[in-house]
C-alpha cells in the first residue's frame, strides 16, 4: 500500500525525510498525517520518526540550513522547520514508567517497539518518503479501512498510561469510527476515575476537539452511558445534542453545542477562555427564550440569534420554523427609530432609560412598523 498525494511530494517534507535518510538514519513519516493520507482527509500536521537521538537531529537540521526547534527535548522531540512549514521529528521511544498523565521514555532503534507504545492501531501506521506504508503492529491498516478505533494492546494499559486516552478514544470515535469498540469503551468506564488527574486545559482541549466533529453525538452518548460526561462536565445532559446536530445548517461548532449539554462550571472545567465563555453564557442564556426569529435577530444579532433558535429547538425536540433564516436576518438588520436626545430634557436618568425601553417594547411587538413619530406622539 502506498501513499500519494501532493503533500507528499512537497519539498520541505521530502527535504526533512532526505536530511535523516542521507546521513543513514530511518525517517519515517508517522501518525495523523498518514492516517489521514489514506482516507483521503486532509493532512496538516507533519510528524516523523526516526532512529536518529536529538541532538544529531539538530546537528543534521542546522548542517542542512534548516531550523531546528527543541520544542519537546525532554520527549525525543524536535521541531524542523523548512520554509515556514513545521515538522515534528521524534526519536523511537519506549516507554519505561508511566505516570496517568505523561511516561517516562527511553530512546529505542526499534521501529516495533515505538508503534507498541502508541494510542490506537491507525495512529501506529509509518510511511517511507516513497509513500510506502508500514505497519509494525499488523491491525493498523485494517482497523483504518474498518473505522474501528481500537486501543494497541492492552486498552488498559494504555489508558493508564495516559488517562487523556480516555476522551481520546471517543474524539477519534466521533471522527473516525465507526462504531464504538467493546474493549476501549469498557476499558474507559473502569478507569473513569483518572480523568481527575488531568489538567482542566486538556480535557477542554480534548472536549473541544470531539464536538467539532461532524455528528459526535453518538459517541457522547456512549460517553454519558459510561459515567464519563459526568467526570468531565457534572450535570451535563446529551439527549439534545443529536437533535441539535440535525437541525444544524451551519459549520459545527464545540460552544454551541456545550451550550446544548448544559453542566456545572463549564468554563472554569473546561478552561474556556473569555471569548468562549461570553459566547456559552449568551447562548445559554438566550436557548430558553420563546422569542419569535425576528426579534432574537435584533436583540442578539444574526449568528447568537441563529444559534439560540438552533438550540431552543433541539431543547424542546421540534423543527426550526418556516423560513428562519431570512426572519432572524431581517432583526438583525433593525435599526429603533428613536434616539435617547428625542426624549430630551423632557425626561432624564432612570425615567430616560425606562422610557426607551417602554418605547422600544411597543416597537418591538408592532413588528417593527411603528415609525419614529408614531412612538413620540
Amino acid at each position: 500500500m502506498k501513499l500519494t498525494g501532493d503533500w507528499l511530494r512537497a519539498s520541505h517534507v521530502q527535504a526533512v525525510l532526505a536530511m535523516l535518510e542521507n546521513a543513514g538514519h530511518q525517517a519515517l513519516l508517522v501518525g495523523g498525517c498518514v492516517r489521514d493520507g489514506l482516507i483521503n482527509a486532509d493532512v496538516s500536521d507533519i510528524d516523523i520518526a526516526t532512529d536518529a537521538r536529538p541532538d544529531c537531529v539538530m546537528a543534521l537540521a542546522k548542517d542542512a540550513g534548516l531550523k531546528p526547534v527543541p520544542t519537546g527535548l525532554e520527549h525525543g522531540t524536535i521541531t524542523v522547520v523548512v520554509d515556514g512549514h513545521p515538522h515534528e521529528v521524534t526519536t523511537f521511544r519506549r516507554d519505561v514508567e508511566t505516570h496517568g498523565r505523561h511516561a517516562t521514555v527511553a530512546f529505542s532503534d526499534n521501529l516495533l517497539e515505538d508503534a507498541a507504545r502508541r494510542d490506537f492501531t491507525m495512529n501506529a501506521l509509518y510511511a517511507r518518503a516513497d509513500g510506502e506504508v508500514l505497519d509494525p503492529l499488523g491491525s493498523g491498516i485494517v482497523d483504518l479501512n474498518a473505522r474501528h478505533v481500537r486501543f494497541v494492546g492492552d486498552a488498559q494499559a494504555r489508558i493508564r498510561e495516559d488517562y487523556l486516552r480516555i476522551l481520546r478514544f471517543f474524539r477519534f470515535t466521533a471522527w473516525y469510527g465507526r462504531d464504538l469498540d467493546a474493549e476501549g469503551l469498557a476499558a474507559c468506564a473502569q478507569n473513569c476515575a483518572g480523568i481527575e488527574t488531568l489538567s482542566h486545559e486538556r480535557i477542554g482541549a480534548e472536549m473541544k476537539k470531539l464536538l467539532a466533529a461532524p455528528d459526535p453525538a453518538p459517541a457522547v452518548a456512549a460517553m454519558a452511558q459510561a459515567g464519563i460526561l459526568t467526570a468531565v462536565l457534572p450535570g451535563a445532559d446529551a439527549r439534545a445534542l443529536a437533535p441539535l446536530v440535525h437541525l444544524e445548517d451551519r459549520l459545527p461548532d464545540p460552544i454551541r453545542r456545550l451550550a446544548v449539554l448544559g453542566g456545572e462550571d463549564v468554563s472554569e472545567r473546561l478552561r474556556l477562555s473569555n471569548p468562549e465563555t461570553r459566547r456559552l453564557e449568551r447562548l445559554r442564556d438566550a436557548m430558553a427564550s420563546p422569542e419569535r426569529p425576528e426579534v432574537l435577530g435584533y436583540k442578539l444579532g444574526k449568528e447568537d440569534a441563529a444559534d439560540a433558535l438552533l438550540l431552543h429547538h433541539a431543547l424542546i425536540g421540534q423543527e426550526m420554523p418556516k423560513n428562519w433564516q431570512n426572519r432572524v436576518y431581517s432583526g438583525a438588520n433593525q435599526v429603533f427609530p428613536v434616539k435617547a436626545a428625542d426624549l430630551m430634557p423632557a425626561f432624564q436618568g432612570p425615567e430616560l432609560g425606562a422610557r426607551l425601553r417602554d418605547l422600544e417594547a411597543r416597537w418591538i411587538a408592532s413588528d417593527f412598523t411603528l415609525m419614529r413619530d408614531e412612538l413620540l406622539g
